[in-house]
C-alpha cells in the first residue's frame, strides 16, 4: 500500500530481457534499509525488490505489467530505456502520514496527455482516460497519476484535468511531461467498490 507521495526519483540504469524484463534503477533510497522482497512503487506500479546494491535495486517487470501500463512500448511510447527517471515510493508503514490517499500500486489501465498550459507558475494539464475508466474519475476525486497522487479539477467524458504546483514538478517527473506522454492511472480505490456495490443494489 503505498500514498501516491513520492520520495525520490529514480534512474533506470540497465534492462535485460530474460522472458520478463529485468530493470536496475538507481535510487537516493538507503538500500541497507530495504529488504529483499519489499514492495516500491516504481512510477505507480508496485514492483519487488529481487536484488540489492549501494545505490541500486532490481525487479522483475512481467509481461501482463508490460502489456497494461507504459512501462512497455505497446502504446506508442518508449517504455523503460536506460537513462529515463521514475517516480519512487516505498511501501507505507504502520504509524507513517497519509499525505496523498490510498494507492494500491495497481494499475488499472493508461491515460495519454492531450493538452499542458501554464497556469502562473503551476502547469494546467488535460488527460484522457480509457472509457472503461473514465466513470471512476470524479471533480474533486483522486487519482494516482505515474504513482502521484493528484486531486482531479474537472471531468468531460473521457477527459479530465489536473494541476502541477513547482513543487510538484521540481521532486517528480512531471518536470519532464510532455503533450502526448502515456502515463499509468490507477483509480481511487473507493471509487472502484462503490462503483462494484452499485452493480449489485
Amino acid at each position: 500500500m503505498f500514498t501516491g507521495i513520492i520520495t525520490d526519483m529514480g534512474e533506470i540504469r540497465a534492462t535485460e530481457d530474460r522472458g520478463d524484463l529485468r530493470a536496475r534503477i538507481a535510487t537516493a533510497y538507503e538500500t541497507q534499509g530495504i529488504d529483499i522482497g519489499a514492495s516500491i512503487a516504481c512510477d505507480g506500479v508496485c514492483l519487488t525488490v529481487i536484488a540489492l546494491g549501494e545505490d541500486w535495486f532490481d525487479v522483475d517487470i512481467s509481461a501482463e505489467t508490460l502489456s497494461k501500463t507504459n512501462l512497455g512500448t505497446q502504446f506508442g511510447g518508449d517504455g523503460w530505456q536506460v537513462g529515463r527517471r521514475v517516480n519512487l515510493e516505498r511501501a507505507l508503514k504502520v504509524g507513517d502520514e497519509l499525505g496523498g490517499h490510498i494507492v494500491s500500486g495497481h494499475v488499472d489501465g493508461v491515460a495519454q496527455i492531450v493538452e499542458m498550459r501554464d497556469e502562473g507558475d503551476s502547469t494546467r494539464v488535460t488527460l484522457r482516460a480509457p472509457e472503461d475508466l473514465a466513470k471512476y474519475i470524479a471533480p474533486k476525486g483522486s487519482v494516482a497519476l505515474n504513482g502521484t497522487s493528484l486531486t482531479v479539477n474537472e471531468v468531460d467524458g473521457c477527459t479530465f484535468g489536473i494541476n502541477f504546483i513547482p513543487h510538484t514538478k521540481a521532486v517528480t517527473t512531471w518536470g519532464q511531461a510532455k503533450t502526448g506522454d502515456w502515463v499509468n492511472l490507477e483509480i481511487d480505490t473507493l471509487a472502484r467498490y462503490v462503483a462494484r456495490l452499485r452493480d449489485f443494489a
